[in-house]
Parts: structure tokens; C-alpha cells; sequence
């Protein structure tokens, strides 16, 4: 039975509660990570916990357990004049920018004059995200 620590092997499957798929492991080789270790969501640790092999369930993880809640903080401006002028600015589009540790992808949510703001937060954040699990095996941690 799954427990904090061990190191599972699991497929999935995530849906939105409007039932369009966000991400799946099929066709790919099963998620492996280790239980409890912050590699993936709250939700889908806590999900996984009691499972045995072969086991499927589905889970439903909660907004504030998942990308958490939209963050204004994270919706800012920024001066056009900074970016080539041979990207395309376009509502809904993306752009990725660096933090000076990371990579990060923003959404372009407004274009004007002299600006435009982007949105930093994750896409599934104020997401409620649903997964179809089904466990592959699993590794007794020490």
C-alpha cells in the first residue's frame, strides 16, 4: 500500500470539471516520483496515498491544493520597447520570460500603446483538476 516516501510508478489522466483532458500519460512510460517529496501537486500526493498495484481511481483535487488561486500580483505590465519587435504581441498568446533563477511562461492578457500585460500565473491556477490514476508499482521507501 502506497505510503509517504515510496517512489511510485502511476498513469494518468487530467481533466478540467468541464471534462477537457489537460494532460495524460498515455502512450508515455508512468509518472515516477516519490511520495510526500513535493515533486508533484498536494492533490495528487495525498491521491495516491493507500493505492496497491493495479489499483484505479479517480481524484479530485481542489483548486487550493493543486496551482492554487489566480494571484494579482502576478498580472503586471511591461514596456513593448523591451521585446523584439519580430515577436507577435497577441492576446492569449505566450511569451517566456526569466526571473533571473528560471524560465517562465506568461500569457499575454492585454496589448495597448506602449504596453502590455502579462499574466505569470500558472494556466490551472483556480482549476479544480480531476485524475484518473492507475498504479503501476511501487518502491517500499526506506
Amino acid at each position: 500500500m502506497v505510503k509517504a516516501g515510496d517512489t511510485i510508478k502511476v498513469h494518468y489522466k487530467g481533466t478540467l470539471n468541464d471534462g477537457s483532458q489537460f494532460d495524460s500519460s498515455e502512450g508515455r512510460e508512468p509518472l515516477e516520483f516519490q511520495v510526500g517529496g513535493g515533486m508533484v501537486i498536494k492533490g495528487f500526493d495525498d491521491g495516491v496515498l493507500g493505492m496497491r498495484e493495479g489499483d484505479k481511481k479517480t481524484v479530485n483535487i481542489p483548486a487550493k491544493e493543486a496551482y492554487g488561486e489566480p494571484n494579482a500580483e502576478m498580472i503586471f505590465d511591461f514596456e513593448k520597447a523591451q521585446i523584439p519587435s519580430e515577436i507577435p504581441l497577441e492576446v492569449g498568446g505566450t511569451l517566456t520570460m526569466n526571473n533571473g533563477q528560471q524560465n517562465v511562461p506568461v500569457k499575454i492578457v492585454a496589448v495597448e500603446e506602449t504596453s502590455i500585460k502579462l499574466d505569470a500565473n500558472h494556466p490551472l491556477a483556480g482549476q479544480d483538476l480531476n485524475f484518473d490514476l492507475e498504479l503501476v508499482s511501487i518502491q517500499p521507501g526506506a
